[in-house]
């Protein structure tokens, strides 16, 4: 069986720690899509700076955003689905307003920030659209939430566990992310993939964080990034070179281009 379709995370993947994306992986993702092979991105980001990306690329694919909680149109940007999460937010601001950390929360209008962060201003340079709230989230006037990130420079198990009973917890090394209960890359893939006729066997998906653990798991073949950590790695089937070094197109060129009817189940890619 061949691979139809490749899911790309984007920080620490597909973009340099410029975030840049360099002439050589380029080229290599539109040999790819020239040979027939559907190529998504798969990332954490908010819509309005993922998509820069996207129309870089050339793609037309549906874009899935903030982790799968948003999946949007690859024509016109129409969000075509969305999973919003539910939480005690009296609880929630209490606890991280006691906190030095910085809050974002995600909504289909925009972002809200507890406050402005180096990461901010860079999304707001990047999507050239800046925040709709910056201060105390307890006064701001948002709707459905779609993603909850914790920026405190470190990891955070504590402060989330208020949230893990029966919500998504994603933990980084500087903080955690919340998401409603079964969303993650790879339920958005599965969505995606049914649509276009694709199997979990044709599927290949490749990152580097945390927040990619279920893709890597579960697709045809799981790619990590030579810069992920080893719990990352532990769950991929192949370990490819770091993102600054075109490792993706590396990875392409050698397996994928001119390879459609490879079949990964038979095939030693270790």
């Amino acid at each position: 069986m061949g691979v139809r379709a490749v899911f790309i995370d984007m920080d620490g993947t597909l973009l340099t720690k410029a975030n840049e994306v360099t002439k050589r992986n380029k080229e290599a993702i539109h040999m790819l899509i020239n040979q027939g092979i559907k190529v998504f991105l798969a990332t954490g980001r908010q819509y309005d700076i993922t998509v820069p990306y996207h129309e870089l690329l050339g793609l037309k694919t549906p874009m899935i955003c903030l982790n799968g909680a948003a999946i949007y149109d690859g024509y016109n940007g129409k969000l075509i689905q969305k999973k919003t999460i539910e939480i005690d937010e009296e609880l929630f601001h209490r606890i991280t307003a006691e906190e030095m950390c910085n809050v974002i929360v995600h909504t289909e209008e925009g972002t809200y920030c507890k406050e402005r962060s180096e990461e901010v201003n860079i999304w707001t340079l990047e999507g050239r659209v800046p925040p709709k709230y910056i201060g105390d989230l307890r006064h701001a006037n948002y709707g459905e939430v779609l993603k909850y990130s914790v920026n405190t420079g470190k990891v955070s198990r504590s402060l989330a566990k208020p949230f893990t009973e029966d919500k998504e917890v994603i933990h980084w090394n500087n903080g955690f992310e919340l998401l409603a209960r079964g969303v993650s890359k790879w339920s958005a893939i599965q969505t995606l993939i049914r649509a276009y006729g694709i199997s979990r066997e044709e599927v290949v998906t490749i990152g580097d964080g945390p927040n990619d653990v279920t893709m890597l798991r579960h697709a045809g073949l799981g790619v990590a990034m030579g810069n992920a950590a080893k719990n990352v790695k532990a769950n991929a089937d192949m370990i490819i070179g770091y993102h600054d070094e075109d490792a993706l197109a590396v990875f392409f060129e050698s397996y994928l281009i001119n390879s459609y009817s490879m079949n990964l189940g038979n095939t030693d890619l270790g």
